[in-house]
Order: structure tokens, then sequence, then C-alpha cells
């Protein structure tokens, strides 16, 4: 892909008073899932509102590869599915780009097939450990050739018949859960994931959606157990996909810090186990006003009225981490703007996303003159109200993004309100997860320049 060769510096510059109403892309996470069942369900599928990045698009290709026809008519996508345990064996490896997500749950729905799969992706992704999902594909009976440490280009091969599991999650991990989940579906019998920290449900309630046998209990210790019954009949679904609250993270964030800001964001997913950032943002004393709350595609949904606020420093509590994983390198933005310290603990999974996005950001704020440490799991911000002598005040001071989407969009923002701006040295690989970002942030009055 074109992100992985060619970088596209980015500038952003303080800016006045951002405002106006945006509607947000749809949600990654239901827009990758939305393309997996509905390319493995038997009958048709209708998805409007999916987000068409290249992570979702990445997604796509790999059903048609295994048989799915699937295709765009006016704002919908429309999908034929194969029918559950009728995929077919890929001609070519899958290459899945930047998507970590996408990979990691395909690698769950394919594995136990009777057949081979090879897996690959960009100068990223390739870093990225898998060993967290082929652990309970092993178990299930599935043959693992990968790069050292678990890494891609890997191959799958499944077994004649896979084996139904019960697997503890070892991590609070949506993926992992998902992964195994997805397998399930073809294995005979009952897989069951105990999942001790609750995950973003999405898989879930959208498999239960499209006909799958699936129950969720909750014992005495909140322990939650998952099981699912394999090789059931999954039935073709319109599905209205909300907008993702992890892009929705950037405008929230930018108007609360641009002073004089008053923006409107409209259709955020409001799940519970994705609105950490918006609980802690109001715990620091944002102005975010939750307004028209509704339910759309089983999915609790909102409009959300922010203004410009005077921020000050909290504790995130560590077990809220699962339901803002993605957030956190924004929030540090937000903290840097914040009056005393925030402190962010059980960050341990940062170090395994699309770069180790705990360090990231601890070096981009240093660069842009943010007093922040960091730990192994931790990092703390101590904020400079007003963004007084914030920024890039030297021409070297770029922030590395790593080939990392929210690293990028987070110090672009920063830049909107730090009294130097930003740089950023790569600007292009946001078209991973929102390709609308520059436009959408212009449409508010926000001044980002990207290199042509």
């Amino acid at each position: 892909m074109s992100h992985s060769t060619s970088l596209k510096p980015a500038t952003a510059r303080p800016s006045s008073a951002l405002s106006g109403s945006v509607r947000i892309p749809g949600d990654k996470s239901i827009s990758h899932r939305s393309f997996l069942f509905g390319g493995l369900a038997s009958g048709e599928t209708r998805i409007s509102g999916l987000l068409e990045g290249e992570d979702i698009l990445a997604t796509g290709e790999a059903m048609k590869a295994m048989g799915a026809v699937i295709r765009k008519s006016g704002g919908e996508w429309i999908i034929h599915g194969t029918g559950n345990g009728c995929l077919l064996e890929p001609e070519r490896e899958l290459d899945f780009g930047n998507a970590g997500t996408g990979v990691r749950l395909t690698m769950g729905l394919t594995g136990v097939y009777d057949m081979e799969t090879r897996f690959t992706g960009d100068a990223s992704l390739v870093k990225r450990p898998m060993g967290r999902v082929l652990d309970p594909l092993r178990l299930m009976g599935v043959q693992v050739g990968a790069a050292e440490g678990d890494r891609l280009p890997l191959t799958l091969r499944g077994p004649r018949t896979a084996n139904p599991i019960s697997y503890r999650v070892p991590m609070p991990s949506a993926q992992v859960k998902s992964a195994v989940l997805l397998a399930g579906l073809n294995t005979p019998g009952v897989t069951t994931v105990i999942e001790p920290v609750m995950t973003r449900d999405h898989t879930e309630k959208m498999l239960a959606g499209f006909g799958a046998e699936l129950e969720v209990e909750t014992d005495g210790d909140g322990v939650r157990h998952i099981r699912i019954e394999g090789q059931g009949r999954l039935s073709g679904q319109t599905i209205a996909v909300p907008g993702d609250p992890s892009s929705t993270a950037f405008p929230l964030v930018a108007a609360l810090i641009v002073p004089g800001s008053d923006v409107t964001i409209e259709n955020v997913l409001m799940n519970p186990t994705r609105s950490g950032l918006i609980t802690t943002l109001l715990e620091m004393g944002g102005s975010i006003e939750i307004t028209n709350e509704r339910q759309a595609g089983g999915e609790d949904v909102a409009d959300l009225r922010v203004r410009a606020s005077d921020l000050k420093g909290v504790t995130v509590p560590a077990d809220r981490a699962p339901a803002m994983i993605d957030e956190y390198p924004v929030l540090a933005v937000a903290a840097s703007f914040a009056e005393g310290e925030t402190m962010m603990p059980g960050l341990d999974e940062l170090r395994v996303k699309e770069s180790d996005r705990l360090a990231a950001v601890a070096r981009g704020l240093e660069i842009n003159g943010v007093d922040c440490s960091e730990g192994e799991d931790w990092l703390s911000v101590r904020g400079k109200p007003g963004g007084k002598g914030l920024g890039a005040a030297s021409r070297e001071a770029v922030v590395a993004t790593h080939l990392d989407h929210r690293i990028a969009m987070s110090f672009l923002v920063m830049g909107l309100a730090a009294e130097h701006g930003t740089k950023v040295d790569d600007a292009a690989i946001i078209a991973t997860s929102f390709p609308e970002f520059m436009e959408l942030m212009a449409g508010l009055g926000a001044e980002i320049e990207a290199a042509e």
C-alpha cells in the first residue's frame, strides 16, 4: 500500500474557535465485523454507514478472496455471503495492510477450516505479535507457520475437524475473544470464551443478530462466559453502522482545547464498552452535552455538543483502559492543556498496537514541550493551560508517527491549540481509519495542512 512507502508530512497551526456540526464516519470495529459476518452469512447483507478506510476495505477484499460477493451500490454495500462453513481456500496471500483487527479476526474465522490460508501486512503490521490469537487456535488443532515471534507473514493450516475449547482470555482483548468465537462458528460442539474483564461486545451482539446460537452468562465474580454453538446457520442482515467513538475523539478533544469552540458531533456510538474517553473528559471538567439519545442497529447512539473547557488533571482508573484503549494518545493531548497532573495507569496494551503507542506518545509529547513521564504500563502528563510554550518550537520538532494513524491525528489536534503548532512526519497513514479527517476538521475551522 502507498502509505507504507511514501510519507506525507503535515502541519497543524493554532486555530480560531472551532464551530459547526459534523457526522462521524462509521465505527471501525462494527465495519470490520459487518464485512466478516456478511461475507459468511447465507443470503444478502446490506450495510449503510460503513467506514471506507483502507483497513476495512482490506477485510472486504479478504472475504471476496474466499468466495463472498461484495459490491457497492450508491451509499450501500451489498454482500452475498458463502454460508457458514463454506468459505473457499484463497488462491493468494491475504494482505491486510495496516489492519490489526482485520487480520486477527480473519485468522480466527479461517484458521479452523480444512485449508491453507496465508496472511501478510504492511511494514507496521508485520512487526505486531500475533501469538495471543494463534495460541487458542493451536489448541483447536490449527497448524501455524509464522515468522519469528509469531509475526506475519504466516500460514494457517486447519485440521480436518477442529476441537471446541473453553478458553480463558489471559488479557483484556476484544480481538482475542472475537477470534476464538469466530473459530467456534465452524467447530462442532460448544466453544466457550471466559472473559474476566469485559471488553467491547460488538462481536457477541452482531453474531446473535446474524442468528448464531450464542449465550452470555456473567457469574457472581463478574466473569463473563460466552458460549457459541458451532456449525449453525447465519442469515444476512441489514446493518446501519453508527459513528466511530475512536474517530469522534479527535474533533471532541479539539473542541475542548481550542478556546471559544462550540461543536456538535452527530451519530456517535455510545456503547458502554467504548465510552471511557467521554467519561474521563467529563471528570476533567469537559463541557460535553449528550443529546438525542437513541438506538440504531441494536447499539446506543447519541449526538454530542462540545464546548471549549478549562480541564483539570485526573487519575484515570486502570480498569477503564479496555473501554478507551485506542483513545489514550488523544487523551494525553487533552491532558497537555489541563491544570495539574493526569495519571494514566494500566497501559501495557499500548505497547503492542500499530506502534509501541505508549513510547510514541511520550516522545511526541516531549518533542512538543510537554512535561511527561513514562513507565512500563503508565503515562503521566503535567499540563500547561492555554498551551503556552507548547508545540514545534524548532524545525526539528517533528513527531514520528511510526505508521500509526492515531499518533498522527492526535498530534495534529494538539497543534490547533499549542502556541507553536505541531508537525508530524506522515498524514497519509490516517486513511487507514479516518480518510475524511482532514476535510472534516477543516470544515470546523481547523488549520491543518498536508504536504502535496
